[in-house]
């Protein structure tokens, strides 16, 4: 899958978890119904913000963003649907691509982070496997730490 289409995707899933997340909350404390959807938006949205970030962080060494540029699509999916206006700028820009720059018969990788994104897009199989078990373990301490408490 080209850099384009994973992160376009992921934005677009961003913004359909923001839209579960935020039906959860309407119906927990605005009509008193149910946590329920906060519960299953919040962890689906939970999961697809982890992928999105990481990802984010994949296609910013894949195509060299400058700094600034990548931690701005990070904060993009802390704001509600942000992610698919960010995916357009970065689109406009000619930030994302059709193919991996460090991908096969690409460039060769200079750097450590360039190295670590080459093997993922040599061995995708085992890249995606790590990328659900990095999320998957994140997920499970977010969820051990417990929502933010706060201080009295």
């Amino acid at each position: 899958m080209s850099p384009r289409l994973l992160y376009r995707r992921l934005a677009q899933a961003e913004v359909v978890t923001w839209t579960l997340l935020i039906i959860g909350m309407v119906l927990k404390y605005v009509t008193h119904t149910t946590e329920l959807g906060v519960r299953i938006g919040g962890m689906v949205h939970g999961v697809v913000f982890l992928a999105y970030a990481l990802v984010t962080v994949v296609v910013a060494i894949d195509r060299r963003w400058p700094v600034g540029t990548a931690l701005t699509g990070l904060a993009s999916a802390v704001v509600p649907y942000a992610t698919v206006p960010f995916e357009s700028y970065a689109e406009r820009r000619g930030l994302l691509a059709d193919r991996w720059r460090l991908g096969a018969g690409g460039e060769a990788p200079r750097t450590l982070p360039e190295r670590v994104v080459a093997t993922g897009l040599a061995r995708p199989l085992l890249a995606v496997v790590v990328a659900v078990l990095v999320v998957a373990v994140v997920a499970a301490v977010l969820l051990w730490l417990g929502p933010p408490v706060p201080r009295r």
